[in-house]
Formats: C-alpha cells, structure tokens, sequence
C-alpha cells in the first residue's frame, strides 16, 4: 500500500509540458488529369481524383457543373453563359463575378486579383481570397463574344483555412491546368 501511495504522490510533483498545436496530415495524391466527356459548349482537363456532377441547385442552368474532390472534401462549381455576342450581357456577368467575390470582403483580410493568359489565347481573371472565407480561389474566364465561364472552390468542412492551404494549393494547380486546357466549342 505504501508503495502505490508514494507513486502516486511522486506523480503529482511532474511537471506538465503543453504539446505543440498541430494540424490534421494531410496525405495528397499526384497530380493527373482527363479530359472532360459530357456534352457542353466547353471542353478542358480536370483531376483524375475529382467527379462531374451536374449542379442540382434551384438555380441551376445548363451547363453548370461541379467538380467534386470526394477524398478532399473539395468542391469547384463551375457556372457557364452564352454571352450572345452582347458587350452587356459581358459587362453584366464581369460585374456579377466581381460583385460575388467582393460579397466574401466581411471575412477576407486580402484579395488579389490577377489575370493569367491561358493556352487559347484568353485571359482569366483569377481572385485569391485570404482569411476564413468560404470560397478561397475563383476565376472567370471569356472569349467577350459568345462564352463567359465562372468558377468557385469551395470545402465542405468547418477545418480553418491554414490547415487546409495544402489541399487549396492542389485543387488551385488543377484549376489552372483546368484553365490551360479549356476549349470553347463553336455553337
């Protein structure tokens, strides 16, 4: 009893060190690409790791999909327009996508928008969003005389943005290649 008594008290005496914080491993697949198959006015290279799935919300359009990275709880909603070789209808979408991105400033401390010419010969304005928003990276891209497509990340998780910078980092590498292999079809 004596024995048991004593390591108990000698236990007390320790001292306790606080562990570090750390973040979820995250393990990521490499990198690997196909080409899309369904039916749209686009056409372009998208992760092997991710599913096609048609966009199922009440306001869906044709031709709005979503890119969805099931093991990464990942989900890239790509809408798409017929601009109708209207300066308007072009005007309008730009402002909708600019207006949607700025809607996330209540929980961004940045936003940098850049442009990138892609391998058509477009150019995509990209929009880097930094803080704990819902959506991190988004893009539109236009040939400004029949086609407008627009596209947004987002994860189905409550886990904060810097645990997840490295699966951001991924899915923005296959968006870009996504961009760098798009192809409009002619109507």
């Amino acid at each position: 009893m004596w024995i048991g008594l004593t390591a108990g008290v000698a236990a007390c005496g320790a001292e306790y060190t606080p562990k570090p914080k750390g973040y979820n491993r995250i393990d990521l697949p490499s990198q690997a690409y196909q080409q899309l198959q369904e039916d749209h006015p686009y056409s372009f290279e998208y992760s092997a790791h991710a599913k096609i799935r048609p966009d199922s919300s009440g306001i869906a359009q044709p031709h709005w999909i979503n890119i969805i990275y099931p093991s990464l709880g990942a989900n890239v909603q790509l809408t798409y327009k017929d601009l109708q070789n209207s300066n308007e209808v072009l005007n309008d979408l730009v402002e909708d996508a600019r207006k949607l991105t700025a809607k996330h400033q209540i929980k961004a401390y940045a936003i940098e928008e850049s442009e990138i010419k892609i391998s058509s010969g477009d150019v995509a304005s990209v929009f880097e969003l930094e803080g704990e928003v819902p959506s991190q990276f988004q893009f539109y891209v236009t040939d400004s005389t029949e086609h407008f497509l627009r596209g947004a990340l987002y994860f189905r998780t409550a886990t904060q943005n810097d645990s997840l910078a490295p699966v951001i980092e991924f899915v923005k590498k296959d968006i870009i290649h996504l961009l760098n292999t798009l192809e409009w079809k002619s109507k």
